[in-house]
């Protein structure tokens, strides 16, 4: 018997609160979800991850629900938003919306619609940006082949054998959680992943981690690397996460 798919759902959504109820209640569904909380954090979120199906707030801080709903296509987005007026609406709906559903809401109404368009867009692809092709399309591009014995970036080496990381000044050993963190932002290096992004890619070998105890397995892996290293090499991007910077 043919398994299904799990269906992965972001909510972009700056009220932490609301933010909350819609993951508690989409995973207890079943579903798998990612979480942003602007829409500039929303933008790097897309470039790593191909959710089925987005709900999106239209009053975001920073790049706007509207704004980002422009870039987006080859998925359905629900618009799920205090703005009630029938204006708003037909905007959203011709900007590329899939539906839209006005706050509050039931959650059997929001479960139902969710349904609906994830049947429909069986054959979408993945979140694909029309500005100037700047988030790129899909998740784990440039992933694929043999697996290292380590990964190199400038001066700093990390073994993924021994969970050690080395440059001109030594070695460290990392913790499982400091080690995670280390390997996915030296295979995306140069690039900002947002707090949600490194979350769920980690969650498999680090589910104690979570988004308040982030901040603080990158600090420590901060120092470890620049005691080693003589110098940082994460940068931590104000309001959406880290970036690895080789040299």
């Amino acid at each position: 018997m043919e398994t299904m798919a799990v269906k992965t759902i972001a909510i972009i959504e700056d009220d932490e609160h609301i933010g909350n109820i819609l993951e508690t209640c989409l995973r207890q569904e079943g579903y798998r979800t990612l979480r942003a909380y602007s829409g500039t954090e929303a933008r790097y979120l897309f470039a790593d991850k191909r959710p089925d199906l987005i709900l999106l707030d239209l009053m975001l801080p920073g790049l706007s629900g509207e704004e980002l709903l422009a870039e987006i296509s080859g998925v359905p987005v629900i618009v799920v938003s205090a703005k009630a007026g029938v204006d708003d609406k037909v905007d959203a709906l011709l900007s590329g919306a899939a539906d839209y559903l006005t706050k509050p809401f039931e959650m059997r109404e929001l479960l139902a619609r969710i349904a609906v368009q994830l049947r429909r867009g069986g054959e979408q692809g993945g979140v694909c940006s029309r500005e100037q092709g700047g988030i790129g399309c899909g998740a784990g591009a440039g992933k694929a082949g043999t697996k290292p014995e380590t990964l190199a970036a400038g001066t700093l080496t990390l073994d993924l054998a021994a969970r050690e990381a080395r440059a001109a000044g030594g070695a460290v050993r990392l913790t499982k959680t400091e080690f995670a963190i280390l390997k996915l932002l030296m295979q995306n290096q140069g690039r900002v992943l947002s707090k949600a992004s490194i979350l769920e890619d980690i969650s498999l070998d680090t589910p104690d981690c979570t988004d308040s105890s982030l901040k603080q397995h990158v600090s420590n892996l901060r120092k470890k690397l620049r005691d080693i290293g003589g110098r940082d090499y994460i940068e931590a991007v104000w309001g959406i996460g880290f970036r690895f910077i080789a040299e």
